[in-house]
C-alpha cells in the first residue's frame, strides 16, 4: 500500500527510493509507472460455471443470451428456434431437463454472489416447450455408410442415437421394454413428466431415422456377436434398471420391494395401489417418487392375497380397478441416513413430499427385516445414527410397516452379456467411453455409472465422438479440460457472414512497398493488426477455465428477484388420486426478463462500460457491419495507455490486461 501524505509529514525521515532502487527491478514491476502500464486490454472467452457445473454441457450462457435479444439469431431464423438450436447441441431433452433436472448449472450461478441463481430450469423449460409447439426438428448428416447398434432406449442410448444421426452415421436402438425413455419413463411419474412432452421429444429424436427395435433384449433375443457382424461399432446405454436390495438380514421376505421396481409397476399402470403402511428407505429423488406415488396411489380397504402391492409390482397379478376406486390414504413413512437437510433429494421435492403426508425421518440406519408367522415383512428394526454416521448403542426400535420399499441405488442387468459386468454389476469405461480391451464397445449412461439424466446425455455425447474417431481411424486425442459445448466465435462469424479472408503469404517485395523496410526473415508469413485473415485481440480460453465471480464486476448488477415458476402445492388432504403436473411454466416476458438476470459470465454482454468509462477513448464500439456475438467493441492501440479502467468495469470479466508482457 502507498504511503499517504500525511504519514509522508509525520515522518521526516520518509525516503521514497532506497538505496540499491537504480536497479532494474523485473518485468512485472518496470511496466507500472502510475496511471499506466504496457499491458493493454485483451478480450478473453471463458466458460461459465454454470455450464462448467452442467453434466451434459450445455451452452447456458448461449442460449440465454439469444432469449435475451442479445445475441441474434440468422436471417429467417426466430429468437424461439435459434435458442432451441443452441440449447440442443448438447441436450435434445430441453423439455424434460426443464421439469425434472435438479439443476447443478443453478447452484454454480455466478448471480448466487448477488443474490439469487438465474432460473435455468425455467427458461430451458420454456425452449424445449416452445419447439414441440412449432414442430421444430433435429437435422441429420450427410450418410456415411455406418452403422452402429445401440443396447439400450433411455436418456443416453436416445442422446448417443442423436448425436450419431447428426453425423450421418446410421443407428439402431435395441430395447428391452415395450418403449423407449427408459428411467424417463419408467423411473420417473407423469405429473412430474407429462408422457406427452416425453413422447415428443423421443418422437423428434427417432424421426432421424434411427431405426427402433423394443422388446428385444441383446444378449438373450439376439446375440451380441451376430451384433458385431452386422453393426461397425455397439454402444452399452442400458442402463441401471435393477434395483438394489436392502443389505439386512429379513430382507428376502416377498414385500420388501426396490425402488425401481416400484416405479416401473406404476409408470407401466399396473400398480394402482399400495399397502395400509409403506416404509420408503432412501434418500435420494427415487425415494421422494416412490413416497409421493404412494400418497397419491393410496390403499384398498379389503385386500385379498392377489392384490397385494407387492405381488402385482413382481408382475403376478393385476390391480382389481374395482377395488382399488374404494382406497384410502397410505401411511408413508420415508428414512434416510442423512439428516433431512443433507439428503440428496432436491430440497423443493422434500418440501412437496412432506406437505403432501409423507413422514420423513433423518440418521436413521436399517437393522433388520422384522417378520411374521407368514415371512412377510411386519416391520423395520432401525438405529439412530449419531453426526458421524455411527449407530448409538441402544437406539434401536422397529418401524411398523406392511410394504418396505428400498430405493437405495441401482445395478445394471447384463444377462447374456457377463463378459463385460464388473464388480458391481455395471461396465467400465475409460474416459473416452470406450470399453477398455474391447475395440469397437463403447459405453454411457447409469450402467457406467447411476447418476443423473443429464450425466447420461453428457456421456453419449463424448462417446459419440469417440465412435466417430473409431470410424475414421482417428487417433483419440486428450478430452479439454472443461469439456463442455464451446461457443465458437469462428462459427459465429461464419454465420454472420464475417468470416476472416483466406490466408494469402505476401511477397517480399509487397511487404517493403507496403512497410517500408525488410528483414532476413520469412517475411511472407507476416501480418498486421490491419489484415482480416485472423480474428485480433481475441484468446480463447474456454476449454481450459471457468470463470469465478471474483472475475467479474458485481457492482454492475442490481438487485432483481427471481422470476419463480409456480409449484401447484397439494396437501395431505387433496394428494389421494392427484396426477396433474404440478409445475406451471413461466410466461414468455418473466422468461425473458429471467434470462436478463444472466450475468454473461466470459463473454460480452454490450453493457458499454468499457466506452463510457475510457479516458482515452480508446474503446470503440465495433462497426455495425462488422458487429457480433463477442465483437462487440475494439481497442485502439494508439491511443490506450494501460489504465486497466476497462477490464475493471467489465462486468462479465470479458476484458482482462494481457498484452505487453
Amino acid at each position: 500500500m502507498a504511503t499517504s501524505s500525511d504519514d509522508m509529514k509525520k515522518n521526516l525521515t520518509f525516503r521514497r527510493y532506497k538505496d540499491g532502487d537504480s536497479k532494474p527491478r523485473s518485468w512485472n514491476q518496470e511496466i507500472w509507472q502510475a496511471s499506466w502500464t504496457h499491458k493493454c486490454p485483451t478480450y478473453v472467452h471463458r466458460t461459465p460455471p454454470c455450464q462448467g457445473s452442467c453434466p451434459a454441457g450445455e451452452d447456458i450462457r448461449g442460449y440465454l443470451d439469444i432469449i435475451r435479444g442479445m445475441e441474434k439469431a440468422p436471417a429467417g431464423m426466430t429468437m424461439q428456434e435459434y435458442a432451441f438450436r443452441r440449447s440442443t447441441d448438447a441436450n435434445p431433452f430441453p423439455s424434460v431437463m426443464g421439469r425434472v433436472c435438479p439443476a447443478p448449472c443453478e447452484d454454480g450461478c455466478n448471480r448466487n454472489q448477488v443474490e439469487d441463481f438465474v432460473g435455468i430450469n425455467s427458461v430451458e423449460q420454456y425452449i424445449g416447450d416452445q419447439a414441440l409447439k412449432a414442430g421444430l426438428q433435429f437435422q441429420v448428416g450427410a450418410d456415411t455408410g455406418k452403422k452402429i447398434a445401440i443396447i439400450g432406449g433411455g436418456p443416453a442410448g436416445l442422446a448417443a442415437a442423436y448425436q450419431l444421426r447428426r453425423k450421418g452415421h446410421g443407428v439402431t436402438i435395441f430395447e428391452a421394454l415395450p418403449q423407449l425413455g427408459g428411467m424417463m419413463r419408467y423411473g420417473i411419474p407423469g405429473y412430474r413428466m407429462p408422457r406427452d412432452v416425453l413422447d415428443g421429444e423421443i418422437n423428434r429424436i427417432t424421426g432421424m431415422g434411427v431405426e427402433v427395435k423394443c422388446g428385444v433384449k441383446v444378449g438373450k433375443d439376439v446375440q451380441l456377436a451376430d451384433l458385431e457382424k452386422q453393426y461397425d461399432a455397439i454402444i452399452f446405454a442400458l442402463g441401471a434398471q435393477s434395483g438394489r436390495a436392502l443389505p439386512v438380514p429379513g430382507a428376502d421376505a416377498p414385500n420388501c420391494i426396490t425402488g425401481v421396481a416400484f416405479l416401473a409397476a406404476f409408470n407401466e399402470g399396473r400398480l394402482q395401489h399400495v399397502s395400509g403402511k409403506v416404509l420408503v428407505i432412501g434418500g435420494g429423488d427415487t425415494s421422494i417418487d416412490v413416497a409421493s406415488v404412494a400418497r397419491r396411489l393410496g390403499h384398498i380397504t379389503v385386500e385379498n392375497e392377489k392384490d397385494r402391492p407387492e405381488y402385482i409390482i413382481l408382475g403376478h397379478t393385476a390391480s382389481d380397478v374395482a377395488k382399488s376406486a374404494q382406497r384410502q390414504g397410505a401411511d408413508v413413512t420415508l428414512i434416510s441416513r442423512s439428516p433431512i437437510e443433507k439428503m440428496p433429494a432436491a430440497q423443493h421435492e422434500i418440501e412437496d413430499a412432506t406437505r403432501e403426508g409423507v413422514k420423513i425421518f433423518g440418521q436413521l440406519s436399517p437393522v433388520e427385516v422384522v417378520k411374521g408367522a407368514d415371512g412377510r415383512a411386519t416391520g423395520l428394526k432401525v438405529a439412530k445414527l449419531d453426526d458421524k454416521g455411527k449407530a448409538i448403542e441402544g437406539s434401536e426400535y422397529v418401524i411398523e410397516a406392511d410394504l418396505v420399499v428400498a430405493a437405495i441405488g441401482q445395478t445394471g442387468n447384463l444377462e447374456g452379456m457377463e463378459s463385460f459386468q464388473n464388480a458391481r454389476g455395471l461396465i467400465d469405461a475409460d474416459k473416452h467411453f470406450q470399453v477398455p480391451n474391447k475395440p469397437g464397445y463403447f459405453v454411457c449412461g447409469d450402467i457406467v455409472r447411476p447418476h443423473l439424466l443429464t450425466t447420461a446425455i453428457g456421456q453419449a455425447s463424448v462417446a459419440v465422438e469417440s465412435v466417430d474417431h473409431y470410424l475414421k481411424h482417428e487417433q483419440l486425442v486428450n478430452r479439454p479440460k472443461v469439456d463442455v459445448h464451446h461457443f465458437n466465435l469462428l462459427n459465429k462469424l461464419r454465420e454472420a457472414g464475417l468470416e476472416p479472408d483466406s490466408f494469402k503469404a505476401k511477397a517480399k517485395d509487397e511487404i517493403v512497398q507496403a512497410e517500408g523496410f525488410a528483414k532476413e526473415i520469412d517475411l511472407g508469413l507476416r501480418g498486421t493488426s490491419s489484415d482480416k485473415f485472423a480474428v485480433h485481440n481475441y484468446e480463447d480460453r474456454s476449454a481450459h477455465e471457468i470463470i469465478s465471480a471474483d472475475e467479474l464486476f458485481l457492482g454492475h448488477f442490481a438487485f432483481t428477484p427471481r422470476h419463480k415458476r409456480k409449484h401447484i402445492e397439494v396437501d395431505a388432504d387433496q394428494v389421494l388420486g392427484h396426477f396433474e403436473e404440478r409445475l406451471v411454466a413461466l410466461e414468455e416476458a418473466e422468461v425473458i426478463a429471467e434470462a436478463k438476470r444472466c450475468m454473461s459470465c466470459g463473454m460480452c454482454f454490450e453493457c458499454d462500460n468499457c466506452i463510457v468509462f475510457c479516458p482515452q477513448a480508446a474503446v470503440l464500439k465495433t462497426p455495425k457491419k462488422e458487429s457480433t456475438t463477442g465483437r462487440y467493441v475494439y481497442t485502439d492501440y494508439a491511443k490506450c495507455i494501460g489504465c486497466h479502467i476497462c477490464a475493471d468495469v467489465c462486468p462479465t470479466g470479458y476484458i482482462q490486461m494481457g498484452m505487453g508482457e
